[in-house]
């Protein structure tokens, strides 16, 4: 094969590799980091009908690719270490870190990604995505409002996107079923965010 040949294959196979894997979804907007400081995800659940009982993890990580332009082509893809929970409890937090419960020794990790962002409004969205919890992965649609996207002072001007989010899901669909109903079986979720762009 002489030099010219080879070339030409070298470009065919290129070509073909460029043409078969999706280029990254960075591409389309630019990429923000969950800042952890000032990322709230917080879970209220029913306690025997008597109160409602609310916790938050405190480890979240994430990453925002934000399209201002084409907001439908945004993503959010974020982790939750469920070992982080805390309700206040010192006692109630092991109980929720057991097998009954979040079962953190054999699944560490929550995890969301979106699939599909529905404007809603100018500032509003539907953010539904995939929810792996417990090993299981269901869809779940976040109701997002976007508050501001605009330099920090306080953090060097650097461009920060903050929004809050809401969502209600049912434990038992994940699996988690340990005395439904007499502690609730639907979640109530709230998320207050900022996100830093590189």
């Amino acid at each position: 094969m002489d030099d010219a040949m080879k070339r030409s294959f070298r470009m065919t196979v290129a070509a073909l590799l460029f043409s078969a894997v999706p280029l990254p979804s960075a591409l389309a907007g630019d990429l923000y980091d969950l800042d952890p400081e000032h990322t709230q995800t917080i879970f209220h659940i029913d306690h025997l009908g008597y109160s409602t009982v609310t916790g938050s993890f405190h480890q979240v990580k994430g990453v925002l690719t934000l399209d201002e332009e084409h907001p439908e082509q945004s993503l959010v893809e974020a982790t939750i270490e469920a070992s982080s929970v805390d309700t206040g409890v010192p006692t109630r937090d092991e109980d929720l870190r057991s097998s009954q419960f979040f079962d953190v020794a054999r699944h560490q990790t929550i995890t969301f990604r979106t699939k599909k962002v529905r404007r809603r409004g100018p500032r509003g969205a539907d953010l539904s995505g995939e929810l792996t919890l417990l090993g299981i992965t269901r869809l779940v649609t976040l109701r997002t409002t976007f508050n501001r996207v605009a330099p920090d002072p306080l953090r060097g001007n650097r461009m920060v996107a903050g929004f809050t989010a809401s969502a209600t899901i049912r434990r038992s669909d994940f699996g988690m079923k340990a005395f439904v109903p007499l502690i609730g079986d639907i979640v109530r979720i709230d998320i207050n965010a900022e996100a830093i762009r590189r």
